[in-house]
């Protein structure tokens, strides 16, 4: 069994929630010294005297009521399902060298850091099987998994928790150099589909940052000590800074919302190969016994949470001709994972990012109309549902912050 040292934090860490709608600290540095600031959305209340963004886009609003009276029963059933072999186990690259950036080695060897592939022998022979069959290279599509071997990990044995790893150079590519910006055109404008995509990567980047503040406070609740040295060791701190719209991200919710209703509709519109799966027992009974009543679940249904997916339909299909720049970035928001130099870090970053792709090829397809789910592989099935969980942990976790 080979054993991968990592330095951590689950999923990757950051000093600062940087990407307002996508964009970096750095690119709006950038923006302003062209003469032109990134695009704000105006929604403003007055609290005691001090101007402030409101939580959500009015647009939002409906769907995120609709959510936050929903969510925890559909957490709950989401968390069950994570327990099951089919969405759990992944055959991941750890090994995988950085392209875009020069780095200098870091490696860990705590017990926080280390992740171990399962023995080759507790490999549930049908996903092994059926991730070989499955795994093909598409040049055009919208994320390339890793290819499969024999070290498959298991995400429920090393889940997200916070370790004090800081990806904020990764971070920083991603918000610069992989969402769109460029000197000649607006991409945040609110009736481009460009400005969705960055909203979407936003919402991931504000989802892991709720995991990492989470992993803060239940650090502290357990009596566990934090790495020594770590700057984060406040969790209402932390989280004011990073996801409040008093903070350094003023949409970093909004964005969280919109990426969780842009992965519910996905979901919903993947039920039906879900469920013939299931039927076909492609997932294996006990799996299918906690999925039906994660699909059954009424949040699917709710109209609302739609508005994320028109919104994103409704601009694609204005330029359909260059989605593929859309795909071109999934996959390069993929490769980047790489560049974590934090194992558990870097199996929960791709886990996400597959799912988050494989939403979007869900929702858009190739030009605008919709993805194919019969096509899709068991990888990519699972981790959209393991994502859906990892956005409404995160929503309800910002939910109980926000109350409080």
């Amino acid at each position: 069994m080979r054993v991968v040292g990592a330095a951590s934090v689950a999923m990757l860490g950051l000093k600062g929630v940087e990407g307002f709608l996508g964009v970096s600290s750095a690119s709006r540095s950038m923006m302003m010294a062209r003469g032109r600031a990134p695009f704000v959305a105006s929604d403003k209340s007055e609290r005691k005297g001090v101007t402030r963004v409101q939580l959500f886009e009015d647009s939002l609003r409906e769907g995120a009521v609709s959510i936050n009276s929903m969510n925890d029963e559909l957490e709950s059933l989401l968390e069950e399902l994570r327990s099951q072999d089919f969405f759990r186990l992944y055959s991941v690259d750890m090994l995988a060298s950085c392209e875009y950036m020069p780095q200098e080695l870091f490696e860990c060897y705590t017990e926080s850091c280390e992740i171990y592939p399962i023995d080759e022998e507790d490999i549930p022979d049908k996903i092994r099987i059926k991730d070989y069959d499955e795994h093909d290279f598409e040049m055009d599509g919208w994320a390339r998994w890793d290819m499969p071997s024999d070290d498959y990990y298991d995400v429920a044995q090393f889940p997200e928790e916070f370790t004090g790893y800081d990806g904020s150079d990764v971070w920083r590519f991603i918000h610069a150099r992989i969402c769109f910006y460029d000197n000649d055109n607006d991409y945040y404008d609110a009736d481009s589909w460009k400005a969705d995509f960055n909203k979407a990567v936003s919402g991931l980047h504000s989802m892991i940052s709720a995991h990492i503040v989470k992993g803060i406070q239940d650090k502290i609740q357990a009596g566990e000590p934090l790495q020594d040295g770590t700057p984060w060791t406040d969790p209402q701190q932390e989280f004011n800074r990073r996801l409040s719209p008093d903070g350094e991200t003023p949409r970093a919710i909004s964005n969280l919302y919109f990426g969780y209703m842009l992965m519910l509709t996905a979901v919903s519109k993947a039920r039906t190969r879900l469920l013939q799966d299931c039927d076909a027992q492609i997932i294996d009974p006990q799996a299918a016994d906690a999925l039906r009543p994660v699909l059954s679940h009424p949040l699917f249904d709710d109209l609302s949470i739609t508005v994320a997916s028109n919104n994103l339909l409704g601009h694609a299909n204005m330029e359909q001709d260059s989605l593929w720049e859309a795909r071109m970035r999934t996959r390069e928001l993929m490769r980047i994972m790489n560049c974590v130099q934090c194992n558990k870090c870097r199996l929960h970053g791709k886990i996400a990012v597959l799912g988050l792709s494989t939403a979007l090829q869900v929702l858009l397809g190739s030009g605008g109309e919709g993805g194919d789910e019969l096509k899709m592989h068991r990888v990519e099935l699972a981790a959209l549902m393991t994502t859906l969980s990892k956005f409404s942990t995160a929503v309800s976790y910002c939910q109980k912050m926000t109350t409080n």
